[in-house]
Order: structure tokens, then C-alpha cells, then sequence
């Protein structure tokens, strides 16, 4: 199985392939890479979009809103993680971290995040998150991540690792 990475409309893990058969057994759980790699890879094939329209459309609404979250989990979904329960369907910040805290998968800013956790920002700097990502690496003191609806582009970010805008961090079960 493999990544369709020209369409935004179509899940990354029902793709197989070019020139291969696609098996009746074939299922996100048999993906041959770690999970976490595929929400990475999936991420990736998104950067640069700009607007947001895929994700957004997807959710159901005809007109463009924040879509960070919706973004997270338009990946989420990409990767078969909605259906198993690994991650939620949300379109807003604050229930995405209550979700997390109601299962003790949360950690503060502090934490040394792995490849593929969910970052969440307080930008305002009023105690409430505003905004969400995924972490795509932790290196040299800094944290690296994509996110959506950053200045509305899909891009890559970078952070110093323990900043005052991170919140903290969403640590998905992948299994």
C-alpha cells in the first residue's frame, strides 16, 4: 500500500501502489511503516496549501474558517486514525485538549515531544490554547511541526523547545 499524495479528497491508506492489486485484506492496520510516519507523510503532501479550502470542505462548510484543527484531523481521518479512535474529529482547540486530558494523554509545555504528538499555542496569552499542530520532529533544542492555518498556509514551523506559546501536548495511542 502507498500514499496518493496528488488528491486531497481520497484517504492516503486506501491507496495502492501503481501497477499493484489492490488485496481484499488490505487495511490501515497493515501498513508496513510505523503509524506515526504515515500522519507525518500525509502531513507533508499538504504543505503550502494555502487557504485551507480541502479541509475545511471536508468539515462541511462552504465558506473558509480557522482550520487548524480541522486540519489535524483531515490528516487524522487521511490515516484511518478517525475510525480507530486514535484521534477525535474536531474543528475547535479547547475540546481537542479535553479529549486528550479525559484519557491522561496530555502533557504540559515542557514535554519532550516524539514525532506525530499534537502541539497546541497560546498565542493570546490569556491561559486558553488557540491554535494546534503536529509535531514532526524535536532536534537541537528546537521543535519543528506542520501545521494548518498558520498565517492560512499548510507550513512547516519551528519552536524553542518549553516557549512560552506552546501550551503543551496532545500524545495520540497509535498502538
Amino acid at each position: 500500500m502507498g500514499i496518493k499524495r496528488e488528491s486531497t479528497n481520497e484517504k492516503a491508506y486506501d491507496k495502492t501502489p501503481e501497477g499493484e492489486q489492490e488485496s481484499e485484506t488490505d487495511s490501515v492496520f497493515e501498513y508496513k511503516e510505523p503509524c506515526l510516519n504515515l500522519q507525518l507523510a500525509v502531513a507533508q503532501t499538504q504543505l503550502g496549501n494555502v487557504g485551507g479550502e480541502p479541509y475545511w470542505s471536508w468539515w462541511g462548510y462552504h465558506d473558509r474558517v480557522e482550520w487548524c484543527a480541522i486540519f489535524v484531523s483531515w490528516v487524522a481521518d487521511q490515516c484511518g486514525y478517525l475510525d480507530a479512535g486514535v484521534l477525535p474529529r474536531m474543528e475547535g482547540v479547547l475540546p481537542y485538549i479535553d479529549w486528550f486530558k479525559a484519557r491522561g494523554q496530555w502533557k504540559g509545555r515542557d514535554f519532550a515531544p516524539s514525532p506525530g504528538d499534537i502541539i497546541f499555542f497560546d498565542w493570546e496569552g490569556d491561559g486558553l490554547a488557540d491554535h494546534v499542530g503536529i509535531v514532526e520532529k524535536m532536534e537541537n533544542g528546537f521543535i519543528y511541526t506542520i501545521e494548518g492555518s498558520s498565517g492560512d498556509v499548510c507550513a512547516e514551523r519551528r519552536y524553542t523547545f518549553g516557549s512560552v506559546p506552546i501550551f503543551g501536548y496532545g500524545l495520540p495511542q497509535f498502538g
